[in-house]
């Protein structure tokens, strides 16, 4: 099965009874986000609606709302992209297999682009495509699922491209409508390279947007393959289906997109883009990026203008980060030698929280339980692409015989292994005035803040305690204590100052036996049982600059080597700094349940 385009691989969803129509007239402002908010929420399946206000097109979201469906829309190429995935370790192996390695071969030929003709498009204006805005803050209206093209200016083709999926404003602000649009990228992608390349140069980078397409274009542009692997061929073998492609004023199109923007980005000319409700949970602010300036806008007959809504994790995104981890999940040992798991913890919002299993394989002395190997792994890892934007990262040796079954995949068990095992002494290692994820907002400045890499090896040399300590049950200074995991509390400090709760902990040291860690928190409830462990490390991963709002029992530097006692205490209360949460107006909320019963009591074909 290969999708020739979009519409394509809806009608085959809906066969299946995976796709819901929804006729009557939707608003693009906050009502479509908020349909698709509560869809996801209810696990729904993909929504396309066919009546959007102030536009002709038709819109459909949730496409990838779910691993299973996203499995099964590559379930033709899946196993085949495994295993190509599998022989950059060691191609020797195709020898072994020659049958299964001429199936091989036979996908390996879509990854070969495919220059075909382009007379299928119509010449339209931004001003008739889908404005959708998001959030109430938002700045205007986003595309949220483009897939942005550009080309080395010193090495222009196809060779030597970049496809990337980077938000785009769409309208608002200071852009001038129809002409203008910001690009927002951040740090570590592969545009950076190209507009650095076209400044060198003293010329605008040529920049494409393809929107919709065959679902495998959209997972291509979110993949975060090496450095010169082509996502245009990753999109050929996945899609099982050669990238159709041509060029019209110097402009790459794809052919098998549903609409197309072209225009010029000028590294000189920036103009204020956001905020924007971002997959952190917060809005991302206000801040110069670059200006695309639109040369021309297609979109071919009966187009289909995909969205998404990035928010608090989980959402639709999330399906991408498990996709890919099935996909590649086997690759970062060839990566970084000796590292067997990385996992990047959705509810913290991928980047903030890092896990991962190491090794230790050439420790010269059995009781030698000092991290070593494992620092060097956490090196390479906070050097590899996109894990370079990681805040926290924990990573553990798998022991041979006594944890060989040692997985990051689960937070409460991953996070207890290492609390059994840290030596607060020597084995929490911070990198203080470095570069940080565009959308993180805990350090003080856009870009700037730490990273905290807390590496555990050897056995078990403590217990945590498994309830909440005598002591909180007598305290006035907190409001409440809630024990989120052995060796974990969170403290609700609403009302205290820092320095107050701080010396209030140190004072009572001795009744804090068997913690681990303690996170004071604000504003957020903690009511639900069902979604304390996600609570706790979206608040507490997310809210947390390591270098700024760590602290620990009688903290002091020994040979310039921050070193405490337990439990370390974790400020994750919400500073003046912060970007604001994201939150959905309740009228909003309320009509798209109403919006979704109604529309599952019509008789639609599903």
């Amino acid at each position: 099965m290969s999708y020739a385009s979009l519409e394509s691989a809806l009608l085959d969803l809906e066969k299946q009874g995976q796709l819901k129509r929804i006729s009557h007239e939707v608003d693009p402002y906050l009502e479509l986000s908020a349909i698709q908010l509560e869809n996801f929420k209810n696990h729904g399946p993909v929504l396309l609606f066919e009546n959007v206000k102030g536009t002709p097109y038709r819109v459909v979201s949730n496409v990838f709302g779910s691993p299973e469906r996203t499995e099964w829309m590559f379930r033709a190429s899946l196993k085949s992209v495994k295993r190509l995935i599998a022989l950059r370790k060691n191609p020797l192996d195709a020898l072994k297999q020659p049958f299964q390695s001429a199936t091989l071969l036979k996908h390996a030929f879509n990854a070969l682009p495919k220059a075909v003709s382009l007379n299928h498009f119509n010449e339209i204006s931004i001003n008739q495509l889908p404005h959708i805005q998001h959030w109430p803050m938002d700045g205007g209206a986003f595309i949220t699922l483009p897939q942005v093209y550009s080309e080395d200016p010193f090495k222009p083709g196809l060779a030597h491209s970049n496809l990337g999926m980077y938000r785009i404003q769409l309208s608002g602000n200071m852009y001038t409508p129809n002409i203008e649009m910001g690009l927002h990228y951040q740090l570590h992608r592969g545009i950076g390279i190209h507009q650095t390349q076209a400044k060198a140069r003293n010329e605008p980078l040529r920049v494409s947007i393809f929107i919709g397409g065959p679902p495998a274009h959209t997972m291509a542009a979110v993949m975060p393959l090496p450095e010169g692997m082509s996502e245009l061929a990753f999109a050929g073998v996945l899609g099982n289906r050669r990238f159709r492609y041509n060029y019209i004023d110097g402009f790459c199109i794809s052919a098998d997109a549903d609409f197309v923007i072209t225009g010029f980005v000028n590294a000189q000319e920036i103009k204020p883009e956001g905020p924007f409700g971002d997959h952190l949970g917060y809005y991302s602010l206000k801040h110069p990026f670059p200006v695309m300036r639109v040369h021309k806008v297609y979109a071919k007959p009966r187009a289909i203008w995909p969205f998404t809504v990035v928010g608090r994790p989980p959402q639709e995104d999330t399906s991408f980060g498990v996709f890919i981890h099935h996909l590649t999940g086997s690759a970062i040992s060839q990566e970084i030698p000796g590292v067997s798991e990385v996992h990047a913890v959705d509810a913290a919002g991928v980047h903030p929280l890092l896990f991962a299993v190491g090794s230790e394989r050439y420790t010269p002395y059995l009781e030698d339980t000092r991290p070593a190997e494992l620092l060097t792994q956490a090196n390479r890892i906070l050097g590899t692409g996109q894990l370079s934007l990681a805040k926290h990262l924990f990573i553990a040796a798998k022991d041979t015989h006594a944890n060989a079954e040692l997985s990051c995949k689960d937070p409460q068990v991953f996070l207890t292994h290492i609390w059994e095992r840290i030596d607060p002494h020597r084995d929490l290692h911070f990198y203080t005035q470095t570069s940080m994820d565009t959308l993180d907002y805990s350090g003080e400045s856009l870009n700037a803040g730490s990273k905290l890499v807390i590496a555990a090896n050897g056995p078990k040399i403590r217990s945590l305690c498994t309830s909440v300590p005598d002591l909180f049950h007598t305290q006035n200074v907190f409001s409440t204590c809630t024990l989120i995991m052995p060796g974990v509390v969170m403290l609700c400090a609403e009302t205290v100052d820092l320095a107050s709760a701080l010396q209030f902990l140190e004072q009572h040291q001795e009744q804090l036996k068997g913690l681990a860690q303690i996170v004071l928190y604000n504003n957020h409830m903690l009511a639900d049982s069902a979604t304390l462990m996600q609570d706790y490390l979206w608040i507490t991963y997310t809210r947390t600059n390591p270098s700024h709002d760590i602290y620990g029992m009688s903290a002091r530097f020994v040979n310039k080597h921050w070193t405490c006692e337990l439990p370390i205490v974790y400020d994750a209360r919400i500073k003046p700094h912060h970007a604001p949460l994201l939150e959905m107006p309740e009228p909003y909320r309320l009509k798209a349940q109403s919006i979704l019963q109604n529309t599952d009591k019509q008789h639609i074909k599903i």
